[in-house]
């Protein structure tokens, strides 16, 4: 299936959604899309540099620290 970039932009703008969030793999991935997007443009690229930091983090110190950041009871 392909679909050209103007009708996903036009798909975007109809569901009040970014671009990116249609193109997500996973339900994760869209979510973090419209996180992001609700942001400033300055929050988006802090918060983006943080994913990248904890991206690059050992599993277990990433763990740690996503848990102290997310509430009580918060899977992770």
């Amino acid at each position: 299936m392909s679909i050209s970039l103007e009708a996903l932009f036009e798909l975007a703008k109809a569901l009040e959604v970014p671009p990116a969030y249609l193109l997500a793999s996973t339900a994760s991935m869209a979510d973090a899309v419209l996180a992001l997007g609700q942001q400033p443009p300055r929050q988006q690229d802090q918060l983006a540099g943080v994913l990248v930091s904890l991206s690059k983090m050992e599993p277990k110190a990433r763990a740690e620290c996503v848990r102290r950041l997310l509430p009580p009871d918060t899977e992770v």
